[in-house]
Order: C-alpha cells, then structure tokens, then sequence
C-alpha cells in the first residue's frame, strides 16, 4: 500500500508523479497543498481523481513556498529532502500544465 499521486493532462498523459509508502507522514503534505484531503484514505488514496484549476495550482504552490521551500540544513539522508523535491516537482509540472491547457488531472491512488 502506499500514495501513488500522478498528474494528467487533457490528453491522458501522465506529466507529475509523487509516490509514498503507506507510512510516510508526507504524502499529507501534498493533500493538504492540494486542498484534497478527502482522497486521502490513510495508507493510500482514495482511487479518485479531482481537476485543478491554475488558479487552484497557482495556490498550491505559493502555499509550498510559503511553508516548506526555505532554506535549511536537510541533507540527502534526511527523509523529507527526498519527499519536498517529489512534491516541488510534482506542483510545478502541474502548474505548468494547468497554465497551457486551463486545468490539470489529478489521480489519488
């Protein structure tokens, strides 16, 4: 079991994926950036999938750079190092997306 999030365009195309083990408290993190928490169902997602808006991504976003994209003393062994880049990366593909074609996909698996 486990959070596989992975990010859709209009065409079907997979263009983000972030991928957590059923115990990794930050897979919480990017539901709650999402404003998705109820896809959430503990040890994975909810099977479900949601479209967001730029305007919805364009929070998200800012929300994480708010909140997490500062500068800090984590390291490569440091579980969240791993989990903020798959997050960062995962918001801006979306955002990206979002901005060229009105929305983006969204599957919480």
């Amino acid at each position: 079991m486990g959070h596989d999030i992975s990010g859709y365009n209009q065409a079907g195309e997979e263009i983000a994926y972030a991928r957590f083990s059923m115990g990794n408290y930050n897979a919480f993190i990017l539901y709650s950036l999402l404003d998705a928490n109820k896809f959430n169902a503990g040890v994975s997602g909810s099977g479900e999938s949601s479209n967001f808006t730029v305007q919805q991504m364009e929070e998200a976003w800012n929300n994480y750079n708010q909140q997490y994209n500062k500068e800090d003393s984590l390291t490569e062994t440091d579980i969240f190092y791993w989990d903020k880049n798959q997050i960062s990366e995962f918001l801006l593909n979306c955002l990206e997306t979002a901005k060229k074609e009105g929305s983006v996909g969204v599957y919480f698996g």
